[in-house]
């Protein structure tokens, strides 16, 4: 029985509670780790591996399916990652911050993957099919949201506070305790307002079958057509992207003496959280609208190349350094709004892979690969800019988005997939 709850008061903030720890671990730890004086081989290594529970969710999310109701699960994930911030805003100060609150938001990845197991699990549940669709957009709208709410609001509240205390150490401090106070306050708010359409037993019920069905689900995504090429293209398909996300936040802060552009830490909060978050829900919204109208086949390509074709203009920056901030918000927006575009496409063609009978499962394990395509190449980026400047390092980022381009003329599906089917 799907619950009697007005969706309008969960949906919300249940949503926001599953992009806003990932932005926060993801994207504004980096930030926050440059600010701290770490190393961008460092940062780009160590905040790298954050991904990893994301890449291994499907491991694990059959046993929350097998164990106490989604309910249970993404308020208690929810409860851990609170008090994985609270503590990682107690550690800053301290002399090993830096392997203390790395140790943490590794705690506070894998609940936080857990989470999204948990509460996308839950609106099957807790909604019926019509409303499942009509919701839709509103879950991706309050997840963008959140991103905005991480990349934006938190990193101009640090540069304020780092500009107030002139302790950087002492401001991103506060920073993360008020992260932990906004997902204290989301968990109490989920605690009493989501609905609880959940019966246990059900979940002890296909205990038994559960070995045998795990197994078949991973056995036929592998036996699908063109499996070698498929995960060969999610690998590299953000070969560019994962590297250059963990190199901007660094760009835009060093120093011009070190090849940066010298931006203080609230304008990279304007420029990203505003602006940047903006063109991203455009460019989005326009993809969806495009292919829901002409097809994936007609927009691959173009999609592709706008995305990755924005990254020229880091190239550019770097070599020439303009003095005007205007070029860096010209360049970070069409970035912005070529990756929300052309990751449309990306996410299109991960429904069509996965297509079939285990379709829920099939599309975590063909997310868990693109968490792996970024995790991996970031993990080097760092060393990798070290080692060639950022000039050549986004030249490096550039040829890198080739092999994805080349890969996606071979790959065999509907030309008309996604288009919206017309009523007659």
């Amino acid at each position: 029985m799907k619950s009697e709850k007005n969706p309008w008061y969960w949906i919300p903030l249940l949503n926001f509670a599953s992009g806003f720890p990932y932005a926060i671990i993801i994207s504004v730890s980096v930030l926050m780790y440059k600010n701290l004086g770490i190393s961008n081989e460092d940062i780009g290594m160590y905040t790298s591996l954050l991904y990893l529970p994301w890449v291994i969710k499907p491991l694990w999310s059959p046993f929350i399916d097998l164990h106490a109701t989604k309910r249970k699960w993404f308020l208690a994930m929810q409860l851990v990652i609170s008090i994985a911030f609270l503590i990682v805003g107690l550690t800053i100060p301290m002399q090993h911050f830096f392997v203390l609150s790395l140790a943490l938001f590794w705690v506070g990845a894998f609940a936080s993957a857990s989470n999204d197991v948990a509460i996308d699990g839950f609106y099957l549940l807790a909604l019926t099919k019509d409303k499942q669709s009509f919701f839709l957009g509103i879950r991706s709208t309050f997840y963008r949201l959140s991103m905005l709410t991480a990349n934006g609001v938190i990193v101009l509240l640090a540069g304020f506070l780092e500009e107030k205390y002139g302790d950087k150490s002492k401001a991103w401090s506060y920073t993360m305790l008020v992260v932990a106070l906004i997902m204290i306050f989301i968990t109490v708010y989920n605690f009493f307002m989501t609905p609880n359409p959940e019966i246990e037993q059900e979940y002890i019920k296909s205990n038994a079958n559960h070995k045998v069905s795990f197994t078949e689900v991973f056995a036929t995504f592998f036996q699908k057509k063109q499996i070698g090429l498929i995960l060969t293209f999610i690998l590299v398909y953000r070969l560019g992207e994962s590297q250059l996300m963990k190199m901007l936040s660094p760009f835009l802060i060093d120093d011009i003496t070190k090849g940066g552009m010298g931006l203080s830490t609230e304008d990279v909060g304007i420029i990203y959280g505003t602006f940047g978050v903006a063109a991203l829900v455009i460019g989005g919204i326009i993809g969806g609208i495009v292919i829901s109208r002409d097809g994936l086949g007609k927009w691959m390509l173009p999609m592709i190349l706008t995305m990755h074709l924005p990254i020229i203009g880091f190239v550019l920056l770097a070599h020439f350094h303009p003095s005007s901030v205007l070029y860096i918000y010209i360049t970070v927006v069409l970035e912005q709004f070529g990756y929300g575009f052309g990751f449309a496409a990306f996410l299109m063609y991960l429904i069509y892979v996965a297509e079939g009978e285990s379709k829920t499962s099939h599309y975590s394990i063909a997310t868990g690969f693109m968490a792996l395509g970024m995790m991996l190449p970031g993990m080097a980026s760092g060393y990798i800019q070290e080692y060639l400047g950022y000039g050549n390092f986004f030249i490096w980022v550039f040829l890198a988005t080739i092999p994805g381009i080349i890969l996606s003329r071979f790959l065999i599906f509907p030309y008309d997939f996604g288009k919206k089917e017309t009523e007659k």
